[in-house]
């Protein structure tokens, strides 16, 4: 397939701005060899497609890479679990369907695909060699064909994904609407009817506690307790104490130098005017404008200020048109040919690309290079760090289960011998959390089972820990004692009383409302309320005191001085009254018309996209070629709480 290497066909190059972001997320993490196709057991599979399953180890690596590419922050986790799982299931669906309809790689699809994702396998367009690719891929415990097994399935989600996306067309009307609705303004007066009001009026006697608890003494248990102690294997402590000597880095480095070859490359700012979409007219004065801001620039003026003023390369100008380094490759070939030719410190005369006019400044430039081990030396450290880790985590792990197996009744002495930190929770019950790592699905599955003495297997608890737990003691389930549950049971019934005697008000207040005639005050006067004003707001933003702007929706509609309402904010009732409106500057639409334009498209996209998945997994799911366990998934949910 090497051979494809050397020709550079045009026919798939669409496809590639979409596969790069795609595959950096999932190539490494959601195909992980080892794991697809390995043995698995009914309780690690998170769903099947077709012959290939995903297995929970699979999901949790790829929330761990996120987490590490800080994608969304760790405690976290447990939200995006489900999240995580159900997109690597509708991928693969994508994927698995596009080839039962017929979509077919090539290698020279493939071949495109792994030279954009991997350019220091190539110097001066040439390939270097199948023994580097291979080494390369062995850092990510990955071989050739595997690797290139996930492109194609890539490829052909794409594949399937940009037929369905083809024509997505936002009209004049829609984007004069779409601005309309985000910059119109409401400003309000409203009255609440709010549970808090009434509670400071509500006294719960003695006596009705006693009879509310006689009543519902069934409802009132103690459930079953234990006293548990937990063994906890930390990565980052377990990390602290483990070292590679120099001699062992030394060896990965010469065995792995082609990793750290960086070829030719030039850091740059450009200032761009574009062309597409525009009249012929519209070009002559794009053209005209960048000649002007070259005779500027000459005459001294600040590249930086002028790029942030007047480039339309929205990304980049934001940053005084800093593009950062860039290689071969990256850029269309006029921009590359132009900053490539230019020494450190020149910029260019005006040029055309087929996106417009662009200046370009080059401001740093550096030759085709091998890093040396000095300054590799700490990432190659890490790398091995983290290879060794885990399995030394399951070692002091299991050793400190066979330990207290044999002596429950040791685990300070058993964490004092092994460096672990020992976590005490005190009479715990099921679904309460446990000291320090909060309410891990299987673990306290586990726990819930024991009797005293028991030690439950190794779990993992969270992303970067390991457990294991003794029971050393447990307290059988029994009624409760009316003092044991006295104030839940107060609270409970002024709860349930403010709440009724706030829903009676703000029914009256609902009635009468028909017929107050738009005044507010009176209203307000009529019911022993206040009336209160929240700053202007937009659809997107919140209404002071009531809640998301959602819930005022009838005000954008309602006529200015017309009540609305009643509105159910949290429990209390709500009616307000539109004091003011302010239309958006339609005036000021021209320099937003772009980014609103590719905002539409971007939700039509993503609704067509959910369109089709939705589509395709019902399919397969009805035709048995997919199944999904819900179970599985909450359960790996559920160990990331906490």
């Amino acid at each position: 397939m090497f051979d494809l290497f050397r020709s550079r066909a045009k026919a798939v190059r669409y496809l590639l701005g979409a596969l790069l972001l795609l595959v950096a997320l999932s190539m490494v993490i959601t195909l992980i060899p080892g794991f697809v196709g390995a043995s698995y057991s009914p309780d690690n599979v998170i769903a099947e497609i077709g012959k290939e399953v995903i297995t929970t180890r699979e999901v949790q690596l790829n929330i761990q890479q996120q987490i590490r590419n800080q994608s969304f922050p760790r405690e976290m986790a447990s939200v995006y679990v489900p999240i995580v799982a159900n997109q690597m299931i509708a991928d693969r669906a994508i994927a698995y369907q596009a080839e039962r309809m017929g979509f077919r790689v090539t290698d020279a699809d493939v071949a495109l695909a792994v030279e954009s994702m991997i350019p220091q396998l190539f110097q001066d367009g040439k390939f270097i060699g199948r023994e580097a690719y291979a080494q390369y891929l062995s850092q990510m415990n990955m071989t050739i064909p595997e690797f290139e097994s996930n492109v194609r399935k890539q490829i052909l989600l794409l594949s399937l994904s940009n037929l369905a996306l083809e024509g997505v067309v936002v009209t004049q009307k829609e984007i004069e609407d779409y601005y309309r609705i985000r910059n119109q303004k409401v400003k309000v007066d409203y009255i609440a009817v709010s549970p808090t009001d009434f509670r400071s009026q509500i006294k719960i006697s003695p006596e009705e506690v006693k009879t509310y608890f006689e009543q519902n003494q069934s409802a009132y248990q103690v459930p079953e307790k234990r006293d548990v102690a937990m063994l906890l294997v930390d990565e980052g402590e377990i990390a602290q104490g483990l070292t590679v000597p120099e001699q062992e880095l030394r060896r990965i480095y010469a065995a792995s130098q082609e990793r750290f070859r960086t070829p030719e490359r030039v850091k740059v700012r450009h200032i761009l005017l574009k062309t597409t979409d525009k009249t012929d007219e519209e070009k002559n004065k794009a053209k005209a404008q960048t000649d002007d801001l070259l005779a500027q620039l000459k005459a001294g003026g600040n590249f930086a200020e002028l790029a942030t003023k007047y480039s339309e390369d929205t990304g980049s100008a934001v940053n005084g048109g800093d593009l950062g380094w860039i290689v071969a490759g990256q850029t269309v070939e006029n921009f590359q040919k132009t900053a490539f030719a230019l020494n450190p410190g020149e910029m260019s005369d005006v040029i055309s690309t087929e996106y417009g006019y662009h200046i370009i400044k080059v401001e740093g430039k550096e030759q085709p290079r091998l890093q040396p081990f000095d300054e590799v030396k700490g990432q190659l450290e890490e790398e091995q760090r983290k290879q060794f880790v885990f399995d030394r985590m399951q070692e002091v792990a299991d050793q400190a289960h066979e330990e207290l197996a044999k002596n429950p009744g040791q685990a300070e002495a058993i964490g004092a011998k092994l460096g672990l930190k020992v976590l005490r929770t005190d009479r715990w019950s099921s679904g309460e959390p446990l000291t320090g790592v909060g309410t891990p699905a299987d673990l306290q599955e586990a726990i819930g089972s024991l009797a005293k003495g028991g030690v439950t297997p190794v779990a993992q608890v969270g992303t970067t820990r390991l457990a294991v737990a003794v029971v050393t003691e447990l307290y059988p389930a029994r009624p409760a004692q009316l003092a044991e549950v006295e104030q839940s049971i107060r609270e409970q019934l002024i709860t349930q009383r403010a709440q009724q005697m706030a829903d009676d008000k703000g029914k009256q207040l609902a009635e009468r409302m028909k017929t107050a005639g738009n005044d507010l005050a009176k209203l307000a006067k009529e019911f022993g309320l206040s009336v209160k004003s929240a700053p202007e707001f937009g659809r997107d933003g919140n209404v002071e005191g009531v809640g998301g702007a959602g819930l005022m929706g009838p005000a954008f509609e309602a006529e200015v001085g017309s009540l609305v309402g009643p509105i159910n904010a949290s429990g209390q009732t709500v009616v307000a009254k539109v004091v003011s409106k302010t239309e958006p500057d339609m005036s000021k639409l021209a320099d937003e018309r772009e980014s609103l334009e590719n905002t539409l498209k971007g939700q039509k996209a993503r609704q067509r996209r959910d369109l089709l998945e939705d589509g395709i997994l019902t399919k397969l799911i009805s035709e048995g070629k997919v199944k999904i366990y819900e179970r599985n998934i909450q359960r790996l949910t559920t160990s990331y709480q906490g």
